[in-house]
């Protein structure tokens, strides 16, 4: 059998920092040391995207999608063309017709890597763990660490130094929640999580995240209360109530979160604080216009960064 994962990089690539990883399922699977070279080779390819522009030349992603996108679509298919490569896209349940198993040894046989967007955690893991080429998690119902890089890319573009940063977020313990809980501590910044009772990040994750916080010399704090979190925050996080495949809780959760809503109100909390969402929002529930129009906003330089950390991404496990 042809193996087309062979074909040598048309751009020399010996001062690209690599990553040993074979999949992006969840966010530990950048070590610590890679998450630092990745946002600095994301500055750099922001800085100097031409430099770049043939760095993966034939390379081809699959881009495996169970939910509907704007911002991870685009920011990955645009990410794979200006370097250089391409991208082919398929909508719908991944394994309503086939196995998991035999979608992923078909896909690694045509494509160099697999961008999956799901329900399920589950979905990534067999996928990474049936393909040979590697598997990137574009989100799933546990996390988004995609996002989370865009995150705190943002945050270093704005704050500079990360380390000592609070980063408050606000709204459902959900799978951004979780995703920033395991990136944010890593990299120095102080993070706590209000949500109402009940709607709390999952224990387990909650563990590993404490266990990464203490290791790491920074504060996690988990909450249900809004104030306790804002205090002396320099970036406010929020997302939707309501994450795809929950719409039948929406109108219980629009009743209990509302106490959760950042407004102007709750960011006079934290008045000297960025405000952050990854979108889309819902304006008028988790957030209000005004603040989302504010000029401590920075909703589009975190979807603007979405494709320059991925590009990061991109090169350092396939060039």
């Amino acid at each position: 059998m042809m193996n087309i994962h062979t074909a040598p990089a048309a751009f020399p690539t010996d001062t690209l920092p690599k990553a040993s990883l074979r999949r992006f399922a969840w966010d530990l699977d950048l070590s610590q040391d890679e998450l630092v070279q990745l946002l600095d080779l994301t500055a750099r390819l922001k800085r100097s995207p031409a430099a770049y522009a043939r760095a993966l030349e034939g390379r081809y992603l699959s881009l495996l999608f169970e939910k509907p996108s704007l911002r991870t679509r685009l920011t990955f298919e645009l990410a794979i063309k200006q370097l250089g490569g391409d991208a082919v896209f398929s909508s719908g349940p991944i394994a309503e017709r086939e196995p998991l198993k035999d979608v992923a040894r078909n896909l690694d046989r045509w494509t160099h890597a697999i961008v999956a967007r799901v329900f399920s955690q589950q979905t990534i893991e067999e996928l990474a763990r049936w393909s040979s080429a590697p598997v990137i998690n574009a989100l799933s119902d546990l996390y988004h660490p995609c996002q989370a890089l865009a995150d705190v890319f943002t945050l270093q573009e704005r704050f500079g130094e990360l380390r000592g940063l609070k980063l408050a977020f606000v709204g459902d313990g959900n799978n951004v929640a979780h995703s920033l809980m395991l990136t944010a501590p890593r990299l120095g910044i102080h993070l706590a999580v209000a949500t109402p009772p009940g709607y709390a990040p999952n224990a387990d994750v909650a563990a590993t995240a404490a266990g990464l916080a203490a290791a790491c010399g920074t504060d996690l704090t988990i909450t249900t209360d809004p104030a306790l979190a804002l205090a002396g925050a320099d970036a406010v996080y929020t997302d939707v109530w309501t994450s795809m495949g929950l719409e039948r809780e929406a109108d219980q959760r629009r009743r209990v979160f509302q106490p959760y809503q950042v407004n102007a109100q709750l960011m006079e909390m934290a008045p000297n604080a960025v405000f952050l969402h990854c979108l889309p929002a819902k304006r008028g529930e988790e957030v209000t216009d005004e603040v989302i129009e504010s000029h401590s906003s920075l909703v589009f330089e975190q979807a603007e960064n979405r494709l320059h950390t991925q590009k990061a991404l991109l090169l350092m496990m396939l060039a």
